[in-house]
């Protein structure tokens, strides 16, 4: 539908360029040519047309650019787009196809207008990574599909609902979090429509447990979903594992993006993110220094994205921690490997440890079964360490003994991130626990009590609210 708006010229290119891509028979010239001329027409566009870029990259050699001189471009932050805002677009907002905007949880909110050749060369990679695994999964049939997202101004909605209809698969929205939803509505529609694949943060297979207990349901039997498909924060093997042990259903990524940035990579069978290469270069930093390690490696992920839609982001600092690898999946999709280990800014010092999300998640979760969630809280201890303690909501009902979990899960902890933590079975998490998608893993996971709130954590305990279910 949307690929009637893009320009018959561009269009055909890039489904060439995109067919042979998924087929893998690209060559290394073809690629060269590619990055080298994508790249110095977005140059020239946002130079044009941006008033940001336009300063930005006054100095900048457009001529002569080519995607190993890339790094001597200076970088696009988060910050610059949320005080540029509109300034940072190539064209005005009635142009756009659609108009999007982050949440704002972090700064100010920035919009994120999509074009019609955006949306294209978005959706096009989402399409296909959820065909192929359907494919694998389900065969000639298509399951029936719950999408359930954080809010009518993202992207997700319309992608996944777009992509079911060219996929001919039947799908439902539903927001468990709207006022005009709620998560009994929703677990009712899941049930009266035998939903099979859910798709929506990771979290939220946590969240919808906890409310399809409190509601009567029992997941294994009032429910056909074996399927979820997360997007929107990390999902450890481990976690994956718990949410199998509460429905019985796999967990796979399928989408890792941002407002700003679009689809960056999708999922597939093996549970791995491939990046959308043909719409990105991709750099891995050092946070600290900004000192660029390569195409591949572990470090900041930074992309210049290679569609000149209506804003496209010159070396833009995601602020987002990955693994890149060039390592061939098992599944047979191209594309670098992606691994997100958490944002920067949710890395966390315990007993004068910096230790990633994931490193925590993994630890902490490797094992444990029937979890309904989980939280870290870090106390100031009275000799100056750190007093560390992890709270489990473990199913009532759960055949594991909770004494047992709580030493298996502290001596983990301390085995593989050397932290002491005291483990406590819990019946009464906080809420606050199922917003990770919304605001941030730490924000959510991490409750450090050694420092005040800081902004990030009194939005989480607003949003925490809709995760009260009634008593």
């Amino acid at each position: 539908m949307n690929a009637a708006h893009v320009d018959p010229r561009f269009r055909e290119a890039y489904a060439s360029f995109t067919g042979d891509y998924h087929s893998g028979t690209l060559s290394a010239e073809r690629w060269d040519a590619w990055d080298a001329e994508r790249l110095r027409t977005v140059v020239r566009h946002v130079r044009d047309n941006s008033p940001f870029y336009r300063r930005h990259l006054a100095a900048a050699d457009v001529d002569g650019l080519t995607p190993r001189s890339l790094e001597h471009l200076p970088y696009t932050t988060k910050d610059d787009l949320r005080r540029e805002l509109l300034d940072v677009l190539c064209a005005p907002v009635s142009e756009a196809l659609v108009y999007y905007e982050t949440t704002g949880t972090t700064g100010a909110s920035t919009p994120c207008p999509r074009d019609a050749k955006d949306v294209f060369t978005s959706d096009l990679h989402v399409e296909e990574a959820c065909r192929r695994l359907f494919t694998a999964r389900y065969g000639d049939r298509l399951p029936m599909i719950g999408l359930m997202g954080p809010s009518e101004l993202y992207a997700f909605g319309d992608t996944f609902g777009e992509v079911a209809q060219r996929l001919g698969a039947a799908h439902v929205k539903i927001w468990p979090e709207s006022p005009r939803v709620g998560f009994e509505k929703a677990l009712r529609l899941m049930h009266q429509l035998q939903v099979e694949v859910v798709v929506g943060a990771p979290a939220l297979c946590l969240g919808l447990a906890k409310a399809a207990r409190h509601y009567g349901y029992d997941l294994r039997r009032d429910f056909k979903v074996d399927l979820f498909l997360v997007l929107g924060e990390i999902c450890t093997p481990a976690f994956a594992r718990n949410v199998a042990s509460l429905w019985g259903a796999d967990t796979l990524p399928i989408l890792y993006g941002s407002q700003e940035a679009l689809a960056i990579a999708t999922g597939c069978a093996e549970g791995r993110l491939h990046l959308s290469r043909p719409n990105y270069l991709p750099e891995v930093i050092d946070p600290a220094t900004g000192r660029s390690l390569g195409r591949t490696g572990e470090g900041e992920l930074v992309l210049t994205m290679l569609v000149d839609g209506i804003k496209p982001l010159i070396r833009y600092r995601t602020g987002d921690h990955v693994r890149l690898s060039d390592e061939r999946c098992a599944c047979g999709r191209p594309g670098p490997l992606v691994a997100v280990t958490g944002r920067v800014a949710d890395h966390v010092t315990v007993g004068g440890r910096r230790l990633r999300p994931a490193e925590l998640e993994e630890a902490l979760l490797d094992g444990v079964r029937g979890c309904l969630g989980y939280q870290i809280v870090v106390d100031p201890g009275p000799d100056g360490t750190d007093r560390v303690t992890v709270r489990l909501e473990l199913l009532p009902d759960h055949q594991d003994d909770a004494a047992a979990v709580a030493a298996a899960t502290a001596q983990r902890l301390l085995d593989r991130c050397g932290v002491r933590a005291s483990v406590e079975p819990t019946a009464d998490l906080d809420p606050v626990t199922h917003t990770g998608a919304f605001v941030s893993w730490k924000a959510a996971r991490f409750q450090d009590n050694r420092a005040e709130p800081d902004h990030e954590v009194r939005a989480a305990r607003q949003a925490a609210a809709r995760h009260l279910l009634p008593s």
